[in-house]
C-alpha cells in the first residue's frame, strides 16, 4: 500500500502542471478466501477493479484433515485459480437459462466478465521470493511514475494532514487543561471535538 499509493498518489506532474489522468492504484486485500464476502462481490458485479492474486505453491502450514476432500492449502489455492477465471469469463444470461436458473434471478446472477486481473504464482513464501515480489512492485511503481511524469519519491500529500493533526493536538492539550480555542476548526470538526471531549 505505502509503496504505490504514497509514491504515485499524485495530482501534479514534476513540471508543476496538473496530471491529465488519475494516478496511483488503491491497494487492499485479504489472504485466502477472506475477501470472498467483503470485496469480491464488488469486483465481480460492481465497478471494474483491476485485481492481482498472489499465490504460493508450497503451504506454510500444511493441514490435511481426515474426511476433507483436499488439504487446507489446496482449498485456498482452488480459489486462487478460480477467481481470475470468474473475473475474466463471467457468466451470461444464456448460460444461466441453460442451467435452469429462475428468470427473476438471471439479472442478479449474471456476471459481465472482462474484468482485468493478474496472477502471480511463486514456489514458496520465503525471503528470496518476497524480495523478488517487492522488487517487482518497486520497479512498476517507479516506471508508472516516469510514464505519468510524476515524482514517485516525494510525499507532499501527507504534510497537510500532519499540520492539521498538530493543531488538533495543541487544541486537545489546551482543552484538557480548561483553555482551548476551537476557532480555527470548521463546524463539523468543532462538533466532533466537542463530542470527543464530553
Amino acid at each position: 500500500q505505502q509503496l504505490d499509493m504514497e509514491s504515485n498518489g499524485k495530482r501534479v506532474q514534476m513540471d508543476g502542471t496538473v496530471c491529465p489522468t488519475t494516478t496511483g492504484a488503491i491497494y487492499f486485500g485479504e489472504p485466502g478466501t477472506n475477501g470472498q464476502h467483503s470485496f469480491y462481490q464488488l469486483m465481480h458485479q460492481g465497478r471494474v477493479v483491476p485485481a492481482e492474486f498472489i499465490g504460493f505453491s508450497a503451504s506454510q502450514n500444511p493441514v490435511e484433515l481426515p474426511g476433507e476432500p483436499v488439504a487446507n492449502h489446496d482449498e485456498l489455492m482452488s480459489n486462487f485459480f478460480a477467481q481470475p477465471d470468474a473475473l475474466a469469463l463471467g457468466k451470461t444470461a444464456d448460460e444461466l437459462k441453460a442451467e435452469g436458473v429462475p428468470e427473476k434471478l438471471i439479472a442478479h446472477k449474471t456476471f459481465p466478465g472482462d474484468r482485468p486481473s493478474l496472477s502471480l504464482l511463486l514456489p514458496v513464501c520465503n525471503a528470496n521470493y518476497l524480495g523478488q515480489l517487492l522488487a517487482l512492485y518497486e520497479h512498476r511503481t517507479a516506471v508508472q511514475g516516469w510514464i505519468w511524469g510524476i515524482n514517485s519519491f516525494d510525499q507532499w500529500g501527507v504534510e497537510l494532514g500532519k499540520v492539521l493533526a498538530g493543531e488538533v493536538r495543541t487544541f486537545l492539550a489546551g482543552a484538557r487543561k480548561g483553555a482551548a480555542d476551537d476557532s480555527k476548526f470548521i463546524g463539523p470538526t468543532k462538533a466532533l471535538l466537542k463530542k470527543y471531549l464530553e
